[in-house]
């Protein structure tokens, strides 16, 4: 890992200030802002000045007086909501700010023209920069806020602007019903755009909307907007697969920059490396207090004792734990990663899986990113086919074995394959023997059925998300579910099935 400059958060010359003073102050200066407005700016960049302290200087004596309690158990409750692992406001308040700033310095470096007035255009109700902009001193108390705006209205408008050179969307999955609806929809947008409602009639633009939409997704991105050069998503958990379908049809060409990892709800991890593809994050010291619980392929080992930052291993596995400093929690988040580096002393990670989402109807246990694997093996066997989204459902929660062995229920989102065939669903179920010898075992004795493979339309993925966030304690940004363990949500999908 390496940047020109080697600060970290919290030490002297810490490059948010810098950023403050060579970027920030002088864009706000040329918009219509007060000078009480830009006055408040250094009184809350003071707050990444102060990084919180261990409880006690005896890191034996703390894990002891504070043991661990894990996220995972509350997701497998029936209950109307999920219950999140306790967050502390400030801390997460303050992790945020910096990952913005420090972020937005690293972007500026990477693209020197996207924070250019009028370069830039989020189109979905959710920022993906983890303090609101331009103003984040104004909700230090939240991860991100959603907009007002109506989606459509935000799409209109960055459609009205041909010269943008970065896209903003809250999240991946978020930025995919963008486009899908943008195709869907595309006329009734270039009449809009044509009759000047609102703003001035632009029938050229309307002419060039239509004629890019008739070429296809692949691409569309950069016939809309020919100078665009990045799109900034928040990366949370289960968004892989809508950045892979973007990548490959509608974004296709353009870099792809997450200004930090999320989990639970509060930002853990800055991106400093916006040129790096798939997201590395640098873990911070500081606030929230973070520790790493080692990870084994298999089952999780009760006596595994956390380890600090500075004592990470490059190559090995770990969980995120978070200690909250209100209600004083240990809290292991599910979240897997990887540690592929280090920076300063503190472990630069890629994101793994989340322990949440492992699916075992017989003790398989078969994780996230195992099944992931899968069935991408599978949809590329697949002629034609792009997998945009999936979920999976064990058997019981649907009532669905009707005396068979419990199985898998798996709902995909597909482009390019409108139908599927008997032998293309078996070929997920191969894929599964082939990624997990305890999976193949248990098929080959019968323990478990094939997983049974349905093609949702248009979207049910859509309707799924607007379910997610209609729950009350739903955490922000939004993380999309691999493992529906609620009867509900799976009905969301089980209704839309087409094939």
């Amino acid at each position: 890992m390496s940047l020109s400059s080697r600060c970290v958060p919290g030490t002297v010359s810490n490059p948010v200030y810098i950023f403050c003073e060579a970027v920030i102050i002088p864009i706000l200066q040329t918009g219509d802002r007060s000078p009480e407005q830009l006055a408040d700016l250094p009184r809350a960049l003071r707050l990444t000045k102060c990084q919180s302290q261990c409880p006690t200087s005896d890191i034996s004596t703390f894990r002891n007086h504070l043991p661990l309690t894990k996220a995972s158990q509350a997701q497998e409750e029936e209950s109307e909501g999920q219950l999140s692992p306790p967050t502390s406001t400030q801390y997460y308040g303050e992790a945020s700010l910096q990952a913005t700033l420090l972020s937005l310095a690293a972007l500026n470096k990477a693209y020197p023209e996207v924070l250019a007035p009028g370069g830039t255009a989020c189109v979905t109700p959710t920022s993906p920069w983890p303090c609101p902009l331009p103003w984040p001193w104004r909700a230090l108390g939240q991860v991100s806020a959603p907009g007002a705006k109506h989606p459509g209205a935000l799409l209109l408008k960055a459609l009205r602007s041909p010269g943008l050179r970065a896209l903003e969307g809250g999240t991946a999955a978020e930025l995919l019903d963008v486009f899908v609806g943008l195709e869907a929809d595309g006329e009734e947008l270039a009449e809009t755009i044509a009759a000047g409602n609102p703003g001035v009639p632009l029938p050229r633009r309307a002419a060039e909307l239509r004629e890019a939409l008739e070429q296809g997704p692949r691409g569309l991105a950069l016939r809309l907007w020919p100078k665009l050069q990045v799109v900034v998503t928040l990366d949370a958990g289960g968004q892989a697969e809508a950045v892979a379908a973007l990548e490959a049809l509608w974004c296709q060409g353009l870099a792809f920059f997450s200004p930090a990892y999320s989990a639970s709800g509060g930002v853990v991890g800055l991106n400093l490396w916006p040129e790096q593809p798939r997201g590395l994050y640098l873990l911070p010291p500081g606030a929230p207090f973070i520790e790493l619980l080692p990870v084994n392929k298999g089952a999780q080992e009760e006596a595994a004792s956390t380890v600090l930052l500075a004592e990470a291993q490059k190559g090995k596995e770990y969980e995120l734990v978070l200690t909250d400093h209100i209600s004083l929690t240990r809290c292991c988040l599910g979240d897997v990663v990887q540690v592929v580096g280090a920076y300063n002393r503190c472990p630069v990670v890629r994101f793994v899986c989340r322990l949440g989402q492992a699916l075992s109807v017989r003790g398989e246990d078969i994780r996230e990113d195992v099944f992931s694997e899968a069935l991408g093996r599978a949809v590329g066997q697949w002629p034609g086919a792009k997998l945009l989204d999936h979920s999976c459902v064990e058997s019981s929660i649907l009532d669905s074995s009707e005396g068979s062995a419990p199985h898998y229920e798996v709902f995909v989102a597909l482009r390019g394959l409108r139908n599927l065939s008997e032998e293309n669903r078996d070929k997920l179920d191969h894929c599964l023997q082939e990624v997990s010898p305890r999976y193949k075992s248990l098929r080959f004795w019968g323990s478990v059925g094939p997983a049974r493979v349905h093609l949702v339309g248009q979207g049910a993925f859509r309707e799924l998300r607007v379910a997610l966030a209609a729950c009350p304690s739903s955490p922000y940004p939004p993380e999309m579910p691999r493992v529906l363990r609620h009867r509900n949500l799976a009905q969301c999908l089980q209704k839309r099935v087409v094939s």
